[in-house]
């Protein structure tokens, strides 16, 4: 199936960027989309684009969607689960570059929880390199694989909640040091008293990485 979700235009009706935002296991896209509203003033010609996850959740009554399916805390249902997810999403990113004529470089991925995963394990395997990636409260999910399958080293930043009960804060340091050893320029931060969730720290500093990562100035005439 092919991946769509809400849509941000640019502020300055000028397409030269493009924010791929990826929501966690049990929301959609409506979930993120609001981070435009925290990040397009100082990103005028992004376009921000939250696609929906593939998968309904499984279970009758909740109307969430998964990127894959999580049944444990299984770090080889992490790798398979994201493999699998994979396709679709390099399809999305594909259609997105052809559709607005956006390079490779002028994208960027943020990812949530499930869609952290999603992110580092899309974003650092595609052929071109991207502008960035942002993962909050995540984990890597293939950290095994990752070096026989770099293809783009994308610089990194990890922002997470030190009070996160769900991914606890040990998964960042851990997956900050599986990319730094693959030779990955990774920034880190962690947000005092936070859980599971993206504090008002975590969207200055994804803010600010954006802005350096992509094109903020309006095209010459």
């Amino acid at each position: 199936m092919q991946l769509d979700g809400p849509k941000r235009r640019p502020l300055s009706g000028e397409t030269r960027s493009a924010v791929v935002l990826l929501h966690g296991y049990g929301a959609d896209g409506s979930d993120l989309i609001g981070l435009a509203d925290a990040w397009a003033g100082a990103l005028p010609n992004a376009l921000f684009v939250a696609p929906n996850a593939p998968q309904e959740l499984p279970f009758a009554g909740f109307g969430g969607r998964q990127w894959f399916p999580l049944t444990s805390r299984d770090p080889e249902e992490y790798a398979a689960g994201a493999a699998a997810a994979a396709p679709a999403l390099h399809e999305f990113l594909d259609r997105l570059q052809q559709d607005h004529g956006i390079a490779a470089g002028n994208i960027a991925m943020v990812g949530f929880s499930q869609g952290c995963m999603m992110a580092l394990q899309v974003g650092l395997r595609r052929l071109a390199p991207l502008a960035g990636i942002i993962g909050y409260s995540g984990i890597i999910a293939a950290p095994a694989t990752l070096s026989a399958e770099l293809a783009s080293p994308a610089p990194v930043l990890l922002v997470h909640g030190a009070e996160d009960d769900v991914i606890p804060v040990q998964a960042l340091r851990f997956t900050q040091s599986v990319l730094a050893t693959a030779g990955l320029d990774v920034t880190s931060h962690v947000s005092p008293g936070l859980g599971h969730g993206i504090g008002d720290d975590g969207l200055r500093l994804g803010r600010a990485f954006l802005q350096h990562h992509l094109p903020t100035a309006a095209a010459s005439v």
